[in-house]
């Protein structure tokens, strides 16, 4: 297995400076990404108690396996925001910076005096990332905006999950990872205009509830012109026939995309229905979805017959797109993701080693790498601080006066 340090330090954002003023989820996990393509990424966190992902979900000797993840990469510097010195350091870390990336409610950084009025006239070439729930503008852009309301707003929860039952939530945390995903592409677009085209910065303005919608395919066009409410269908992509999670007979699941017009005839012929396969009125995705019940009831007569791995050994023959619905435990063990380094082994403060997710995407000439994991708090303040010029004494005063840690 790999380990997540033995990559090359250089990536493709290599000399890219990233200022993360961020906390949990969306920020960190866009500059996670820009970290593991070369960016060098400052983190900002509060004195004593740190980013809160610190305390979340599963621990290791008091700190967050999740931590160790999301924040590698990362230099940490503990700085107290509503100090004038600590201030001080971060207006000074802007002045050098390409990027920042915050996600607080808007009008959050102003209150601090860091609005973008006074970074962009510190550093006029500086891309900032802001993050919210609702965005920096409408009606709505000062309530308080999480993952669950964007994931609400944007319109997946409503159609994720069975018919009969409430609306579901992914099991992770989606709505966040789609607006840090938007956040970098915008932060890599903006990057491009400075960098090659001599443009001024910019504010890339990401909303949760945007970046769910956005990936909501033709759920507007369908509502206005034909009043089609798109709603739960359970694991069956609507309008998209046949596809849909089928049982085995060992109480399992297989997953089968039989939707384009060759792999529906090759499917049909696989279960033993070619009739089905030569049916005219089925040639077409919108005569399949039309008796879409139909076509999932004989899949699944024919997969109640077979276990999950005699069903997909038999549709892999057939060259039908299939798979077992995963676990981690089945993650962890697959052949497939080890030869794509999408595994990697690191190790945490005392020498514990533990598996970490490997990184996405894979880039032939400069891929991205994994120097370190998710820091202590304040690792990386005193040589930060020194870098911007702070004497010994003058970073001792800071501490004792409470401005860093």
């Amino acid at each position: 297995m790999p380990s997540s340090t033995t990559a090359p330090a250089q990536g493709p954002l290599s000399g890219i400076r990233v200022l993360e003023l961020g906390q949990l989820i969306a920020a960190p996990f866009a500059t996670k990404i820009l970290g593991e393509f070369g960016a060098e990424v400052i983190k900002v966190e509060p004195p004593n108690d740190g980013d809160p992902l610190r305390k979340w979900r599963k621990m290791h000797e008091g700190t967050s396996l999740w931590w160790y993840l999301q924040s590698r990469n990362k230099k940490s510097i503990a700085i107290n925001l509503k100090s004038p010195d600590g201030l001080a350091v971060v207006k000074d870390l802007v002045r050098s910076a390409d990027v920042v990336v915050e996600n607080f409610r808007p009008g959050g950084l102003e209150k601090l005096g860091l609005g973008w009025d006074v970074l962009s006239a510190l550093n006029p070439k500086l891309v900032m990332v802001r993050i919210s729930g609702y965005g920096q503008t409408g009606p709505y852009r000062d309530r308080p905006g999480f993952g669950a309301i964007g994931e609400s707003m944007g319109g997946i929860r409503f159609t994720t999950g069975s018919p009969d039952s409430p609306p579901a939530r992914v099991g992770v945390s989606i709505g966040d990872t789609l607006a840090s995903l938007h956040g970098v592409i915008g932060a890599l677009m903006a990057l491009l205009h400075v960098k090659t085209g001599g443009g001024a910065g910019q504010v890339i303005d990401v909303s949760l509830v945007e970046s769910v919608f956005n990936v909501m395919e033709s759920l507007v066009p369908e509502y206005d012109l034909l009043g089609e409410v798109r709603t739960r269908t359970g694991g069956a992509l609507p309008g998209i026939t046949p596809s849909n999670t089928y049982p085995t007979k060992d109480g399992g699941f297989v997953v089968i995309a039989g939707n384009s017009d060759p792999i529906f005839r090759r499917l049909m012929t696989a279960i033993g229905r070619p009739d089905l396969a030569e049916d005219p009125a089925l040639r077409g995705n919108d005569g399949r979805s039309a008796v879409a019940a139909m076509l999932d009831g004989v899949i699944a007569d024919w997969t109640r017959t077979r276990t999950v791995d005699e069903a997909l050994q038999a549709l892999d023959a057939a060259d039908v797109p299939a798979g077992r619905i995963y676990s981690v435990a089945d993650i962890v063990a697959d052949p497939h993701y080890a030869a794509r380094d999408m595994i990697l082994e690191a190790e945490l403060p005392g020498g514990t080693k533990v598996k970490m997710p490997g990184i996405v995407p894979k880039l032939s000439g400069t891929p991205g790498s994994v120097r370190w994991q998710g820091p202590a708090l304040g690792a990386h303040t005193d040589a930060v601080l020194a870098n911007l010029g702070r004497d010994p004494e003058t970073i001792e005063r800071l501490r004792r006066e409470g401005a860093v840690q």
